[in-house]
């Protein structure tokens, strides 16, 4: 009898530690806004857009905690207001199933769970050199960073400053990679909102920790990349 109310107890642990995680990718839409937020080993990122209008709201992110129905944030970067930056916020997060009930986007409602984080390519990229002429540049890890976030079928980079809160820009959207070729379908543009709808193409492979990203920008220079998965987002 011990043993099975043992049992019991400990997968109505499992279940609701589960409940409490994160990872993956998660979709909030209201009319024609869509809300995404992305996370993985405490880090996330949540952008707010239009995808048929092509509009860009906003982004913002950083480490993260989950507990007791509340989701933590500790700004890392936010687009529309940097003195967020270094500080946290507390929202509510209450799980059951692939759904979950958060005020996250400024008003309660409910995101629904649109994908994993646990293929080889999830987690966050640091880009950490780049190809100048002949000559890879090596690229430091420094306050000021740009950061690739993939899930399973998810991107999205940003580029931001941790120290000053200063953020530069951000993209994102749907991606495959298959055979040695990395396609990014892009559903949001901070810069330019007529790349939205673009599917770029390049010809990547791994090595090691080390992503090489090698093709044309959407503006059409060729690209040579570095890219190192960070093991925690300093």
């Amino acid at each position: 009898m011990f043993i099975v109310c043992f049992f019991v107890l400990a997968l109505g642990f499992t279940v609701a530690a589960k409940s409490t995680s994160l990872s993956g990718s998660w979709r909030l839409t209201k009319g024609n806004d869509t809300w995404i937020l992305m996370a993985m080993d405490g880090y996330c990122m949540i952008t707010h857009y239009d995808l048929s209008g092509k509009k860009f709201h906003k982004t913002f992110g950083g480490l993260h905690t989950v507990e007791n129905g509340n989701l933590t944030i500790n700004y890392r970067f936010c687009s529309d207001n940097k003195a967020k930056t270094g500080t946290s916020e507390v929202f509510t997060w209450k799980v059951k199933g692939d759904k979950a009930i958060s005020n996250l986007s400024g008003e309660e409602g409910e995101w629904q769970k649109v994908g994993a984080a646990d293929n080889k390519m999830s987690g966050i990229w640091r880009i950490t050199g780049r190809k100048e002429g002949n000559v890879v540049k090596d690229m430091p890890l420094a306050p000021r960073r740009t950061l690739k976030f993939l899930t399973n079928d998810r991107f999205q980079w940003a580029a931001i400053n941790v120290e000053t809160g200063e953020f530069s820009g951000t993209g994102g959207g749907m991606y495959t990679f298959k055979n040695g070729v990395y396609a990014e379908t892009i559903e949001f543009f901070s810069r330019d909102n007529s790349r939205v709808g673009m599917t770029l193409e390049f010809k990547d492979h791994l090595e090691g920790q080390n992503w090489i990203h090698t093709g044309v920008s959407s503006k059409g220079a060729p690209i040579y990349e570095v890219w190192s998965k960070m093991e925690k987002e300093l």
